[in-house]
């Protein structure tokens, strides 16, 4: 995204530490248990004082985002209450309450805080000094703060929704959404803004009655006053800052049940509900189909959110993920390949949201398995063009060019100047995917699939790293594979693919593709941020993920162009070559490579001729509204499920 993950610092530059190699079993602890050990080893691997020092910025260390985060305390809980006016240029005011647990002594803590004012501080019920030193706010309680004690933080401030189109709110048409990844959630509400702090979310937001507010989890009531209304929702499960969602605008709710009874909410525009149907109506089996590759859904609920806006990205928020409308209106696109976008959304649920990453270093392991599964499933419900292996060869072909340009999938280069979310390059998406493909080619499909369900179960609800992936991969495999994941996550040069020895990369030479086969949908398509492009394909439609603002480096969140997180050039989506256009041979010159997935909010490169369109990076798509369905509710949501798994 999520995302959209955080973690501290200490990562590897090329080499797999030894120390994480060997690492102990961690055990599946409840997620209450082991929060605070969570902040702890993140302040001991960043090599971080416990107690914040004195004044000014702080950052647990974090070697992508070394001011992200803060050190001192863990969050447990976070109630924001917001004010929307009706008018989405217009700051709002809200309050944020905080419950956290001291992990130091303390006589100051920082919060990671901007684009807002603020207007009083509380803790423990006292008043509380603050000052904002860049995005940091300082607060200075009036009393000493023990290790172990409660913290009750309660913050007035204002949020500005018009913003700086690099994350936070997104103003719709009539309306808001959020899109917080990778660093923007505290440009919404004082936090502790790292994946490594996850917390439970309750959200109070007071709208005009004719409009219809949303936010994560599952509704808790509403309560009316004159002519305003407040709409009440709560997470069951731990959730990062950076996939928190908050819409408002003339939207219908639409209620449905999904596989065993999870209730399933989406949430479109009024007016677009009649053509957004068909695409609602995909969800259930959707979800269906993940729990078949990787187990029981983790949170209470699930559904889409289709913002009026041109963000150029779709993201992974938790229990409901954004997409923007343009994905679902052209007709360009395959439904497969639409459909393949919604997949990665919804696989992020499990791979970004329910196990978080520890470090943004660890970003690969959210969009590498979220690619994945895009790719799956377009191999399993599309044409020919779609083809899982032809896809990885052409990943495999461009993985050097991309591994120089970003970094390798686990030791990804810093950030860009001036664009924070340029960490979400092409490596990160098929250069991801192609080390789970080649890391299956190793192990073998069963043991591969064994891996991925006990990955999701033991760390549900948690953070986890590169290094625990490793182990993992390691004990299910039955045999040492640091080796195998040193060359394939932290060198320069992609190591030979296993069981394919004719495969080469770009400028080798190469067998060229036999005629009729059509090249696999790109990657994700990316902004000019992080790659270059490839030559333009025929046909291009508005690519969704990359892009401008938000998510993903140089462009919007992680799918394509919107003006929130990233920086970057809105990104085209391009659409898949016409199954009889022979492909054709691949050449040095890579044209029959193709192009980069864009990287979250990248700008789009354009998908060789012959290739498929790039399968947008993170998220993409929609939930249809299934046959049948509920109709809209005002209440905004179904009713939560005992009982449902995390």
């Amino acid at each position: 995204m999520s995302l959209p993950p955080r973690r501290p610092p200490g990562d590897p530059a090329r080499a797999v530490p030894a120390r994480a190699l060997s690492r102990a079993p961690r055990g599946r602890l409840r997620w209450a248990v082991r929060r605070a050990a969570v902040l702890g080893l993140a302040a001991a691997c960043l090599g971080l004082t416990v107690p914040p020092s004195p004044g000014g910025a702080q950052g647990l260390g974090d070697r992508l985002f070394p001011t992200l985060g803060n050190t001192g305390y863990d969050v447990t809980s976070y109630d924001v209450s917001l004010d929307y006016s009706g008018h989405n240029d217009r700051p709002m005011n809200v309050t944020t309450e905080i419950t956290a647990e001291a992990t130091a002594e303390l006589d100051h803590l920082n919060l990671d805080f901007a684009r807002g004012t603020v207007r009083s501080v509380t803790i423990g019920g006292r008043p509380a000094g603050h000052e904002q030193h860049g995005e940091d706010l300082v607060l200075t309680p009036a009393f000493h703060v023990s290790r172990g004690q409660e913290l009750k933080i309660s913050v007035r401030h204002t949020t500005d929704p018009r913003g700086k189109g690099d994350g936070g709110w997104i103003r719709t048409a009539d309306g808001l959404a959020m899109a917080n990844q990778a660093d923007a959630a505290h440009r919404v509400f004082p936090c502790n803004d790292h994946p490594s702090d996850k917390a439970l979310f309750t959200f109070h937001i007071t709208a005009p009655q004719q409009l219809t507010a949303v936010a994560n989890g599952l509704p808790q009531g509403t309560a009316t006053r004159a002519a305003r209304r407040t709409w009440t929702y709560r997470t069951s499960h731990p959730m990062a800052t950076e996939l928190a969602q908050v819409s408002i605008g003339k939207s219908s709710v639409l209620l449905r049940n999904g596989p065993h009874g999870l209730p399933i909410r989406d949430v479109v525009p009024t007016a677009d509900r009649p053509a957004l149907a068909r695409w609602l109506a995909r969800t259930p089996d959707h979800l269906a189909w993940m729990e078949r590759k990787v187990g029981p859904y983790p949170f209470e609920a699930y559904g889409v959110l289709i913002a009026d806006a041109r963000t150029g990205f779709e993201l992974e928020t938790q229990t409901l993920s954004l997409f923007e409308k343009p994905l679902f209106s052209g007709a360009q696109l395959p439904d497969w390949y639409v459909e393949s976008v919604m997949v990665h959304e919804l696989a992020h649920q499990w791979f970004g949201d329910s196990v978080s990453p520890r470090r943004w270093s660890d970003v690969w392991l959210n969009e590498a398995h979220a690619t994945w599964y895009e790719a799956l499933y377009a191999q399993e419900r599309g044409d020919k063009r779609a083809s899982l292996e032809t896809r990885m060869q052409r990943a495999y072909q461009q993985s050097n060019g991309w591994r120089a340009e970003g970094g390798p999938p686990a030791a990804p280069k810093v950030p860009s100047p001036g664009q924070k979310i340029s960490i979400f390059r092409p490596v990160v998406y098929d250069g991801s995917a192609l080390v789970l493909y080649a890391l299956r080619q190793k192990i073998g499909p069963a043991a591969f699939e064994r891996l991925e369900r006990e990955w999701v179960a033991r760390h549900r609800d948690g953070v986890a790293d590169t290094a625990d992936f490793v182990k993992l991969a390691s004990e299910v495999a039955g045999q040492n594979l640091d080796d195998f994941f040193q060359g394939w996550l932290y060198s320069n040069r992609t190591p030979p693919m296993p069981g394919h020895p004719d495969w080469r990369p770009a400028g080798a030479v190469t067998a060229p593709v036999p005629k009729g086969t059509a090249e696999a949908p790109a990657p994700k398509a990316t902004a000019p941020v992080h790659k270059t492009a490839a030559p333009v394909h025929r046909i291009t439609v508005p690519l969704r993920k990359t892009a401008a603002s938000v998510h993903k480096a140089g462009a919007p969140v992680h799918k394509t162009a919107a003006p929130v997180h990233r920086t970057g050039a809105p990104v085209r989506r391009t659409a898949p070559a016409t199954p009889t256009t022979p492909a054709t041979p691949a050449t040095p010159a890579a044209k029959a490579v193709a192009p980069a997935p864009g990287p979250k909010g990248a700008a789009g490169a354009a998908t060789p001729r012959g290739a498929a369109p790039a399968p947008a990076p993170k998220g993409t798509a929609g939930t249809p509204v299934a046959k049948g369905a509920g109709a809209a509710s005002g209440a905004g949501g179904a009713a939560a499920r005992p009982g449902k798994p995390a």
